[in-house]
């Protein structure tokens, strides 16, 4: 019975998912960004942190890992490992870590199922904290930690020590001694459908989650083509395209490199292969789509003249993959991190570019 209700109401319960889970408005979403940033610009410290750092230093940047109670609707069980295994390597790198929000799946779940079944993750992060490497961001899915009078009480039981958690943090950094900043929020600000809705919540909650747990549903596919995700992504961008800033969400479980989804560029790039003749070029980025199990993605409606945008996609995706953004050697890339055959977990790096060439197209 399952089994058919999942062919049946597959589609309509991720459409519904979507519809209330977000409701961007463009006006709500620049108006936010905007009180956000230069609220951070002015106190630092309060909402936000702002932090310099040199091409010695190096960041990772993970979203939406949406942790959850180890249920058939936990959307990050499956990717755990994979989780793992990157804070792992970049503790061991000295990075720091970034989480940029929606950490701890408490629409669906007490903080108290969340905290027992994700001892592992939680004891990683920790390595970061107690290196003074590990910077918090809350999103609308854990706001928990940012309007709740008991979550410093809770962040310092599972973390040892006290931990303050932020809506966004500015990096600034000096290239070829000219300045260049960027601002990292989880992304649901201003939007109808997340910012603090009790509709939403109330959906999420008593209907998606216990609808989800028995279909069995993972709406986040390794397509990345959703639209409604991507006119979220579309009002970021315009965002950031009118600011001297490069801008870093999440949210939308997307990633964007260069203010273009991962899918637009492979379409691009086999766009040109097939216009110059060019079939070594043609068999690779299609073995490629095949590869990453993109093949037929429609090919997203998503101009950008501003390679300023970029969004670190999620640590929950079906197929255990995650996905996030590094800082390191002067550069800024965008990686996954997926099971091998063995279900080993490897590092792969999907797109790069000197941050030297934002600073010139800012």
């Amino acid at each position: 019975m399952r089994k058919i209700l999942q062919k049946l109401l597959s589609g309509f319960v991720i459409r519904m998912a979507n519809k209330y889970s977000s409701r961007p408005q463009k006006k709500r979403v620049h108006d936010a960004l905007s009180k956000l940033f230069n609220e951070i610009q002015k106190n630092p410290g309060k909402r936000g942190l702002t932090l310099n750092f040199t091409e010695n230093d190096n960041f990772i940047i993970f979203s939406d890992q949406h942790k959850g109670a180890r249920n058939f609707a936990d959307d990050f069980g499956y990717a755990a490992n994979n989780y793992q295994a990157a804070l792992n390597y970049y503790n061991q790198q000295q990075f720091t870590f970034i989480s940029l929000g929606d950490s701890e799946e408490l629409w669906e779940n007490t903080l108290d199922a969340v905290k027992k079944h994700n001892k592992s993750s939680f004891t990683i992060e920790t390595e970061f904290l107690m290196r003074k490497a590990f910077v918090k961001i809350f999103g609308n899915h854990d706001l928990y930690w940012d309007n709740d009078p008991l979550a410093a009480y809770q962040l310092e039981k599972i973390y040892g020590e006290k931990l303050k958690v932020f809506e966004g943090i500015i990096l600034t950094t000096t290239i070829t001694d000219q300045p260049l900043s960027i601002f990292l929020t989880h992304g649901h600000q201003g939007d109808v459908a997340s910012d603090g809705n009790w509709f939403s919540k109330w959906f999420v909650s008593r209907v998606w989650a216990p609808l989800q747990a028995y279909l069995r549903i993972n709406p986040n596919t390794p397509a990345f083509s959703n639209q409604l995700k991507t006119v979220h992504n579309q009002l970021m961008y315009e965002w950031a395209a009118a600011q001297q800033s490069v801008l870093i969400t999440g949210h939308t479980h997307q990633p964007v490199f260069n203010s273009l989804t991962h899918v637009e560029r492979i379409y691009i790039k086999l766009d040109a292969a097939r216009k110059a003749n060019d079939n070594v070029e043609e068999e690779k980025l299609l073995a490629q789509l095949k590869k990453e199990k993109i093949m037929g993605a429609e090919i997203p409606s998503f101009t950008a003249d501003k390679p300023n945008y970029f969004n670190a996609g999620c640590c929950c995706f079906s197929d255990g993959d995650i996905t996030g953004l590094e800082i390191t050697e002067g550069k800024i890339r965008l990686i996954k991190w997926g099971y091998r055959n063995d279900k080993s977990s490897r590092r792969m790096v999907l797109e790069e570019t000197d941050l030297a060439n934002l600073q010139h197209k800012v």
